[in-house]
């Protein structure tokens, strides 16, 4: 009976955790496809502000047009985009605009809100209308219902969701203003780090701290919000805690991961590091912490969102005349997150500190949330589908498919690794990347994502065949899909 209520609080929790992710998810991928519209603002900004490098005062009228209208109606555009397509996309702009107008405020939060809701409104007339539809009258129904529903919500939003948002906006920015001042803001890092470490680091970064960020860098040309989720210190200094006091293949793995981690941006390769050893978060918050605190004293902050985290992003966003406030406060997380990782590395006596053994430890206690069973001869995940249980053979598989949450950064690069020892290979088969929500339920694809991940991509995509790895960048998987598809 206990082992069964154990089995039920952990199915609970997964569901819980799944969700968390999926909604976070949700978030970001509103602001991810448009990070680089973010960072044309935040270059306009930098450049042509009075106090930019280039003042220029026609040029700077650039400014508030980009982040009142332009930002906000392409998340809203995205949002719908997501729900139903382009149809979805504009009826969720127009949707957008109401809530744009109705205040006085860059309405990001807003967007968020009613790009989905007119993505989701105008696909629930379609599935009710759609097959009712004489011939011949498709487009008449179909510009004028995008238009009709579009019109309503743009009324909605400016009367009524506008006003709403607008005020929970100022409640959150006073409350922010009020740690700022209280020098209370590096608490945020003690969720906000531990939150990164399960995959919600794009939910984090993008789809919290970012539109706050943009309300904040709207009136003083830039922010700290910036900085707090995409600053690679924390991570950097895990790493070379390891690359001076680890053991075995993690010590030798970690100078490449932390080259990549700190220059590339690509934070989710300090996580296995982390994971590995659960008393590291502590490392990575006091990092966080630290930095956040010097970033405050030094009333220092970017102008745009720091995307990917790479010192080189933070030093590109980074306001004229305060490179050495955020270099300070980058290193300050670093010397914090050193230091009480080599005082855990070195304080753990354990005689096995072997990396792959101890993250394939870690992936079979979690392994037990999401369904998936042990290898027990070569003590690797293999994860089969709940539906079908396919395995990997050249018959099951014509494409392979690297998810992550944004579907760039780490998973473009295992994608990149992947294709070049399939073409040493000789094998002719596509190996992209993509975002989770991107996916499409097809078989013979093969979907391969970091095992926190797993649970998520499977609901996505419960025909294809699954695969687990722990580092996109280091897998002893990838030889053996390899040699699987080359054997049949």
């Amino acid at each position: 009976m206990e082992a069964v209520n154990s089995k039920e609080r952990i199915k609970e929790k997964t569901s819980i955790k799944v969700g968390a992710q999926k909604v976070g998810t949700f978030l970001s991928n509103m602001v991810i496809p448009n990070i680089g519209a973010f960072i044309a603002w935040g270059i306009v900004t930098a450049l042509f502000i009075p106090n930019g490098y280039l003042p220029n005062e026609k040029l700077a009228e650039l400014v508030t047009p980009m982040i009142t209208y332009l930002l906000p109606l392409l998340i809203g555009y995205s949002g719908g985009k997501m729900i139903s397509g382009h149809r979805g996309g504009v009826v969720g702009a127009v949707a957008s605009i109401g809530v744009i107008v109705g205040t006085d405020v860059p309405m990001f939060i807003g967007a968020m809100i009613m790009g989905p809701f007119g993505g989701w409104a105008i696909k629930k007339f379609d599935d009710i209308f759609q097959s009712k539809i004489k011939a011949g009258f498709e487009m008449l129904v179909n510009n004028f219902s995008s238009g009709i529903i579009g019109f309503i919500l743009a009324i909605i939003g400016y009367l009524g969701i506008g006003p709403i948002v607008s005020n929970i906006m100022a409640f959150l920015g006073n409350g922010i203003e009020f740690m700022i001042n209280a020098n209370l803001l590096p608490l945020v890092n003690l969720f906000t780090e531990p939150g990164k470490v399960i995959f919600l680091n794009n939910a984090i970064n993008h789809g919290i701290l970012g539109p706050l960020g943009v309300e904040q860098a709207a009136e003083t040309g830039k922010s700290i919000l910036f900085i707090l989720s995409g600053n690679p210190g924390p991570g950097f200094g895990v790493l070379l805690a390891y690359m001076l006091f680890g053991k075995g293949t993690a010590k030798a793995s970690a100078p490449g991961a932390a080259i990549i981690q700190f220059i590339g941006g690509i934070h989710e390769l300090y996580f296995p590091y982390v994971l590995m050893k659960p008393l590291m978060i502590l490392a990575v918050m006091a990092g966080g912490v630290a930095g956040t605190l010097t970033f405050t004293l030094f009333d220092t902050g970017l102008v745009a969102t720091a995307s990917p985290g790479s010192i080189l992003s933070v030093i590109a966003m980074t306001p004229k005349g305060e490179y050495l406030q955020i270099l300070a406060g980058v290193l300050a997380s670093i010397v914090a997150s050193f230091v009480v990782a080599m005082l855990i590395l070195k304080a753990d006596r354990s005689e096995n500190e072997d990396f792959e053994s101890n993250v394939t430890k870690m992936q079979g206690m979690k392994a037990e949330s999401k369904g998936i069973v042990l290898n027990t001869a070569s003590d690797n995940p293999i994860v089969e589908s709940e539906s079908v249980g396919q395995t990997i053979s050249s018959a099951n598989v014509k494409r392979i498919i690297f998810a992550c949450d944004a579907g760039m950064g780490s998973s473009a690069m295992g994608a990149s690794i992947l294709r070049n020892k399939a073409k040493k290979a000789g094998l002719e088969i596509p190996v992209t990347n993509s975002a989770i929500s991107d996916l499409e339920d097809e078989e013979g694809t093969l979907i391969i994502t970091q095992i926190e991940l797993n649970a998520r991509a499977k609901q996505q995509t419960p025909s294809g065949v699954h695969e687990t790895v722990d580092n996109f960048l280091s897998s002893p998987k990838y030889d053996q899909v390899i040699e699987s598809l080359l054997r049949s």
